[in-house]
């Protein structure tokens, strides 16, 4: 089954969930600022995407009231205590299918390759 993980309010997750069940494609929403992953989830998702850089909404208004000492962690340890003490940081959703591949984002078009689906 694949895991959709996100926020309940966040528009994208819900054009996401859409698309997913208009193509009847099973999945589990995973809220992950009620539900906040593991240390060793969020270093599996890092590795998967491309480093934390890669996982951020840098242009979330989370992100832009930041203190400045914040916005550089310099270990995997101060990016794991930000994500958790500020899940909405991560781009969202994060998508993570039975075979262990994570990507993250929604497009209409990205899903339909992800997925298999045709147009």
């Amino acid at each position: 089954m694949t895991t959709l993980y996100g926020l309940n309010n966040c528009d994208t997750c819900r054009k996401a969930r859409n698309w997913l069940k208009r193509f009847e494609i099973a999945h589990e929403f995973v809220d992950y600022r009620d539900n906040r992953q593991s240390p060793e989830t969020l270093v599996a998702w890092k590795e998967a995407l491309g480093g934390w850089e890669a996982m951020i909404n840098k242009s979330s208004t989370t992100w832009r009231q930041l203190p400045d000492t914040r916005k550089s962690p310099g270990s995997d340890a101060e990016w794991k205590l930000l994500l958790k003490e500020y899940p909405q940081l991560i781009r969202r959703p994060v998508v993570v299918t039975d075979d262990g591949v994570v990507t993250q984002g929604f497009s209409d078009n990205g899903f339909k390759k992800r997925f298999g689906v045709g147009s």
